[in-house]
């Protein structure tokens, strides 16, 4: 397998424009033996950085990604300090010594709150962040502990919130500076430093994901330097959930396993083993063969796993959600394979959007892939959860309630990543403009235009001063096929197919996590308003699930397509007996009224089968192309601009069950009825879906 490489030697012009690339290739990365002085890299100990994180803010998001920002500010991110019982600012021991209430959720809140006022530049959410923050830091207790305490002044024995606000501190860091940000963390490593061993990580939730503390204390160290911390770091690892079994994992608790499956790769950064690396996408795998025969990017975990449950009614908390899109993200910069980008836009577009109301206002505890009802009904034990985990409510689930906030704003953050040779890697393609430091320190303003992933034209502007030579790598999707790349208006090369891993059969742990030749890379000397044109073509492709009774999945590019069921939207009271669940809570002065939660019903037929679907050439079929959304917001189902259609047939004894939700797939099931034709949209913008379907033979 040759890589595809080429250089363009000589110098174009097109309408007087100059035209040179000093290097064009398709290759597997940025060469991480550079080293670059713009952004934070690993200190020695630790491996060579591949892709670093740009600082919070940098990247301003436009398009229909600018546009869920504000409806994020504008709805329950940015709402929920006036709703939720958790975030009461009175008594609240995240914000006074001695105060009586604080666990998870202030923090779970504050991290997405506050880097979305970052990413918005919003100065009204910034002074609120600000507030919770100085609180923080200036109550930091003499040992080096900080948060809340135990009735008699002790720090508690569970250190999990802790680590949620090290994310936080770190953004913080990355916005303004502030010179006390570093001391504070220090004083709170060194105080985990000298904790006994017999007490450390001892408790479910901080020995599970220890992962978040490991990786903010390498973040340390790469500022600092300071040796304790590489000693720190061995304590953590040693203490923290095993996460390196080669068929178990330390428990099956949905969310932990999409936080916590990366700390063996995490470590790797100290051990520079392979094994850690290869131990984290094991543990990747390990899930989805167990019950992740299922489209949208995720696994039926309802909220833990149960063996044999693999129907793609299970679902996955919205914590977890947003948890796998930030550990994707993470395991990119430690591992440089673009497998995880691509993994990420599968979640980001097929499930992300789902769980969430269009108008960012109430969100559910459980989204399926095959999601028929989402009410306030007890669903136990069809899934493993009992109480209202599938209605949209704004008023239910201390931990979705709170930690869906830093979901989008961390994928904003990640749309562009730093390289050690001085470059910019557009990683996740998306409407925005970046302003970045490459090269010798130069900056650079680098505008993306695009209504990707609804549009396969992704458009670059370069903004320098003064022409800058530096590099810059794009994604080549796993699902694209002659994907090119132009400047100025002038085709600089196709990608080559072979070096891609089969988007079929991605499954297969031979093809998984292939770090082949999946970036381009282009280096010249960039001039002001220099254009760079990728063309991203998209084409239908069928995913099968063998696991999941045969049932079928079909694809376009990065976008899952589920059946379009017409959705009927019933207003509950969200604060009503048995519409939240058992451990919400709410402000008193919060008007559920302003805040309405939603059941969501079919109000049209959904027990489809699809006729010979292997029968279909996926080239044969025809996108039906709408409208753009006037407001800029495609995930709704009423204002997707895609869809398609096929045929099929109705399954009369596919029905809901026992437990009132959707019958898993029926195995060799009997159609009834005349052949109808179909209608499937985008399954990001199906609230009810139906996106793994049954096959029928005739």
């Amino acid at each position: 397998m040759k890589p595809f490489f080429f250089f363009i030697a000589a110098a174009l012009s097109l309408a007087g424009v100059g035209l040179f690339a000093d290097e064009f290739a398709q290759v597997a990365g940025p060469d991480s033996s550079a080293v670059s002085s713009n952004y934070l890299t690993n200190r020695a100990p630790l491996s060579p950085s591949i892709f670093m994180k740009l600082p919070v803010g940098a990247i301003t998001p436009t398009g229909w990604l600018g546009r869920y920002m504000e409806l994020q500010r504008d709805g329950l991110t940015g709402k929920l300090g006036k709703l939720s019982v958790w975030l009461e600012k009175n008594d609240n021991a995240w914000l006074s010594k001695g105060g009586s209430h604080g666990w998870e959720e202030v923090p779970y809140w504050l991290r997405g709150y506050a880097d979305l006022a970052y990413i918005l530049k919003d100065p009204e959410m910034i002074a609120e962040a600000q507030i919770w923050i100085d609180a923080i830091i200036e109550n930091q207790s003499p040992s080096g502990y900080f948060g809340p305490v135990d009735g008699a002044g002790n720090p508690p024995q569970d250190l999990w919130p802790n680590m949620l606000v090290l994310f936080l501190m770190r953004s913080y860091y990355e916005f303004s500076h502030d010179e006390r940000v570093i001391p504070f963390l220090t004083r709170y490593f060194m105080w985990v430093k000298d904790l006994p061993e017999e007490n450390f990580l001892k408790t479910f939730w901080e020995n599970t994901r220890a992962g978040d503390m490991l990786l903010i204390c390498f973040w340390l160290y790469n500022i600092t330097g300071n040796d304790d911390l590489i000693s720190v770091a061995e304590k953590i690892k040693r203490n923290a959930a095993d996460w390196e079994g080669d068929s178990y994992l330390p428990n099956w608790h949905n969310v932990n396993i999409a936080q916590s499956f990366r700390l063996p790769a995490e470590w790797s950064l100290r051990s520079k083993n392979e094994a850690d690396v290869k131990a984290s996408y094991n543990d990747f795998w390990l899930i989805r063969a167990v019950c992740g025969q299922v489209p949208g990017g995720m696994f039926g975990g309802d909220e833990n796993t149960r063996l044999g449950y693999i129907d793609p009614r299970q679902g996955i908390e919205t914590c977890a959600i947003f948890e796998q899109m930030t550990s994707d993200m993470i395991m990119l910069r430690i591992t440089g394979d673009s497998f995880w980008a691509d993994q990420c836009e599968d979640v980001a577009f097929n499930t992300a959007p789902a769980a969430v109301m269009p108008d960012f206002k109430a969100l559910r505890y459980i989204t399926s892939p095959n999601q028929t009802i989402s009410d306030h009904l007890n669903h136990s034990p069809g899934i493993n959860n009992g109480g209202p985990m599938m209605t949209m409510n704004p008023f239910s689930s201390r931990c979705c309630q709170h930690n869906h906030s830093h979901g989008w704003p961390y994928y904003v953050e990640n749309l562009w990543m730093a390289t050690p040779d001085g470059g910019l890697a557009s990683v996740l393609y998306g409407a925005n403009s970046v302003t970045a430091k490459v090269a010798d320190g130069r900056d650079v303003t680098i505008t993306e235009e695009t209504r990707y992933p609804f549009e396969e034209k992704i458009e670059f502007t370069v903004q320098v001063a003064e022409p800058t030579s530096f590099p810059l790598y794009f994604r080549i999707p796993k699902w694209a096929r002659k994907m090119s790349l132009s400047l100025n208006g002038e085709v600089l090369g196709v990608a080559a197919d072979d070096t891609l891993p089969d988007f079929g059969r991605v499954f297969e742990s031979s093809e998984a996590g292939v770090r082949g030749n999946t970036w381009f890379k282009v280096v010249r000397s960039w001039k002001q308003g220099d254009r760079i044109s990728l063309s991203v073509p998209m084409s239908f492709q069928w995913r099968r699930w063998q696991q999941n009774k045969n049932s079928v999945s079909l694809n376009y590019g990065p976008l899952t397509f589920s059946l379009k069921i017409k959705e009927r939207y019933e207003q509950i009271l969200g604060t009503s007996q048995g519409a939240a669940m058992g451990d919400s809570s709410w402000q008193k002065g919060a008007d559920p009224a302003e805040w309405p939660a939603f059941d969501i019903l079919p109000d049209s037929d959904w027990n489809y089968g699809l006729i010979n679907p292997d029968s279909v050439d996926p080239e044969e079929l025809a996108l039906q192309r709408g409208s753009w959304p006037s407001d800029q917001f495609p995930w709704r189902a009423d204002a997707v601009p895609y869809s398609v259609k096929l045929k099929a047939k109705k399954i009369p004894d596919w029905q809901i069950d026992r437990y009132r939700l959707i019958a898993p797939l029926p195995l060799n099931p009997t159609a009834e009825g005349p052949v109808e034709e179909v209608e499937l949209i985008p399954m990001g913008a199906a609230r009810l879906r139906l996106s793994a379907l049954p096959t029928l033979r005739e």
